[in-house]
């Protein structure tokens, strides 16, 4: 069985689900997972989790992101992208400046309202298909962080930016109220997501060349091991005494482990837990009060 993230590059008109089912069907495996849905109508960045890093796939969806968006003022849609219904069309007379002003005060984050076109979920249900329905139900705005934003082009109608962003950032939204607070409209023309996590977009292959790396027997060198995720965090092997218990996912005591370097360790701190032949098991987090390592999650 095949182990590890694959970073894939989603081609338009496939959704996220779409790229998992391709997937089960090259390489010959059910156990895969993707780590957060991707507009039909978008490209870029998709990372997919394979065996035992499917367990990853909820801990994905909370990396940071990096999309390439282009911004069309003048028009608002039912969907906040340019593949929906057309409600309105206005004349774009605001300037460059003002429209570099309205676009960078969203820097830092605000409260945004999730669309009604989305895959989130009201009473078992997602909105899209109450949407479709022609339903609209109440939603609670949600705290987005958004550290950049960075300009790369301006010919109005039409705005081309970079956006990094939090986890639940919705890129269609930000366009459609950088419109509102103009107040010619706006929508989503295109997107891209260039990054999740330490997964690029130079890196990303798309299913096409997948099918050519089985073909090769080289589909291995582009799976990334699943403690990649977790190189921000300390690293440890387990004694040999104490391999049972990290089978069992048991707890572990500092002294079942042995540190590269001597560290000192704080509360709900996490740890990459290795056996003896230096194969990643399990990453732990640190319970102070009690001095022991509890499991966090366990990649047997």
């Amino acid at each position: 069985m095949i182990n590890g993230i694959m970073n894939i590059y989603k081609e338009a008109g496939y959704t996220s689900h779409d790229v998992v089912a391709k997937l089960r069907g090259i390489v010959k495996q059910k156990k895969i997972g993707h780590t957060g849905t991707l507009d039909p109508d978008a490209v870029g960045v998709l990372p997919v989790c394979f065996g035992s890093a499917t367990k990853l796939c909820d801990l994905m969806t909370d990396k940071s992101k990096e999309y390439e968006a282009v911004l069309r003022l003048g028009i608002t849609t039912d969907t906040q992208d340019l593949s929906g219904t057309i409600l309105s069309e206005s004349a774009v007379t605001v300037g460059e400046a003002d429209i570099e002003r309205a676009i960078m005060r969203f820097v830092g984050g605000y409260e945004q309202l999730p669309p009604m076109y989305s895959a989130l979920k009201v009473n078992g249900k997602k909105l899209y298909e109450l949407a479709r329905e022609g339903k609209e139900v109440a939603r609670q705005p949600r705290h987005v962080d958004i550290p950049a934003i960075r300009i790369l082009e301006m010919k109005a109608p039409e705005v081309r930016f970079v956006v990094s962003c939090s986890k639940g950032t919705y890129i269609r939204t930000l366009c459609a109220d950088i419109g509102e607070h103009l107040g010619c409209g706006a929508a989503m023309a295109h997107l891209k997501r260039t990054r999740v996590g330490n997964f690029r977009i130079e890196d990303a292959v798309t299913l096409s060349q997948v099918e050519a790396f089985m073909q090769q027997g080289t589909f291995q060198q582009y799976v990334t091991a699943p403690d990649s995720v977790f190189m921000e965090y300390e690293g440890a092997l387990v004694r040999s005494g104490a391999e049972r218990a990290l089978l069992n996912g048991n707890k572990l005591y500092p002294n079942q482990l042995d540190f590269d370097l001597p560290v000192s360790f704080k509360d709900g701190d996490m740890l990459r837990v290795y056996n003896g032949r230096r194969e990643f098991q399990a990453v732990y987090v640190f319970v102070k009060n009690e001095g022991v390592w509890k499991p966090f999650k366990m990649f047997l």
